[in-house]
């Protein structure tokens, strides 16, 4: 793996690769964003007004389970009453179930370090986000996206469903404290990835691990991914600085897309293909032409509600409705057809980085996904310099 930074990005580049790289997951379960965080103005009661305070929070993390050291910093200048915290940046709400370094690099065109987030102990916005309590809820909202993930790799999710107390409460302890040891010693065990023979096994021996379907053709496999999309419309600027703040997640669209890939002996996908086919609405159709033969069409987001309903789930009531909340698949062509000049795909981001479009694209999935087995990517779209 080859690594370069270039202005503020981070670019991924690579020709021979192994599907997975055990320095480049651990570059992403390393990775932090510098946070900087005030308390607003409406709730301080002591003069002078507490600085604001800095700290690390991890990509892979939430910002609830923050709390527990923003808190104290805090507590002597809080009105009195109950809590009920949230953050906000410019104004804009955040979500507490997306993960941390999702909301940044969707939020932040120009990553900004620090990052300045607001914090707030009173007035939640109920009409916007669900409450979150502590981090239960949060736990909860990670198991069942484990859960959804489960379903789409392997057609059901019992895998989940009878891990023991002790194994799920050290897969979720591992996230929360950053030991990808321990989390990797968990996980194993759910046999939901990596995906790609060339990682486990030869091709033509042995069989298929879970997510694999073997087609009658022994050099032949599939392989299921779950994938969540976050698409930011910026509009019609020339450059991704130039982008306005969110003011509202109208202009977010967050839609699952997993998809269904056919792998061929000595083929796999690049990450170009992939998202031709996760995004076709924004590609001529002679570019997505080119990518079908290995690639099948999206399962839709109805069928794994339905299965995931088939299962018991112990979520809280909070952890239900963000997943709920956030459970809706987009038409993208309407974007096309209100726009006045085409749309265009700007910039792609995941884990931080801008991989390169040639990176087979199971490579990208087995390093660079979340816990939880999503692989998060957020993309930007503006207009295009075509006249429509």
């Amino acid at each position: 793996m080859e690594v370069d930074r270039r202005g503020s990005g981070v670019h991924l580049r690579g020709e021979e690769m192994e599907l997975h790289s055990k320095e480049a997951v651990k570059y992403v379960w390393h990775g932090a964003i510098p946070l900087q965080i005030h308390l607003h103005e409406s709730e301080v009661t002591t003069l002078p007004p507490p600085p604001p305070i800095l700290i690390l929070g991890p990509r892979l993390g939430y910002l609830p389970l923050l709390i527990p050291l923003i808190k104290p910093y805090f507590n002597d200048s809080l009105p009195p009453g109950a809590d009920t915290f949230w953050f906000d940046y410019k104004g804009l709400p955040l979500k507490w179930y997306i993960p941390t370094g999702v909301l940044f690099d969707l939020l932040c065109a120009e990553p900004e370090r620090p990052w300045n987030l607001t914090v707030h102990f009173r007035g939640h916005p109920g009409e916007i986000l669900t409450p979150c309590d502590g981090e239960d809820p949060v736990k909860w909202s990670f198991i069942n996206s484990l859960k959804e993930a489960a379903y789409i790799v392997n057609g059901n999710c019992k895998n989940i469903m009878n891990m023991s107390q002790t194994d799920q409460s050290e897969l979720w302890q591992s996230l929360a404290k950053g030991n990808v040891e321990g989390y990797n010693r968990v996980s194993s065990r759910l046999k939901l990835g990596p995906f790609g023979e060339d990682v486990t096994l030869k091709m033509g021996q042995g069989s298929p691990q879970s997510g694999q379907v073997n087609s009658g053709n022994e050099s032949t496999w599939a392989y299921k991914v779950p994938v969540r999309l976050y698409l930011r419309i910026i509009g019609d600027v020339n450059d991704i600085e130039d982008a306005t703040a969110i003011v509202n997640w109208d202009s977010v669209f967050h839609v699952n897309r997993p998809i269904e890939i056919h792998k061929q002996e000595g083929q796999y996908i690049t990450f170009k293909s992939a998202i031709k086919i996760l995004l076709p609405e924004f590609f001529d159709d002679e570019d997505e032409a080119s990518v079908c033969d290995h690639v099948l069409v999206t399962r839709e987001d109805n069928e794994v509600e339905a299965g995931l309903q088939e299962a018991e789930t112990t979520a809280s009531t909070a952890a239900k409705m963000a997943i709920l909340e956030d459970q809706n698949c987009t038409d993208f062509l309407g974007l096309k057809a209100e726009s006045p000049r085409p749309s265009k795909i700007k910039l792609i981001r995941i884990q931080g980085i801008e991989v390169d479009l040639d990176i087979p694209f199971l490579w990208v999935v087995n390093n660079l996904r979340n816990p939880e087995y999503f692989l998060h990517i957020c993309v930007y779209i503006g207009a295009s310099s075509k006249s429509a």
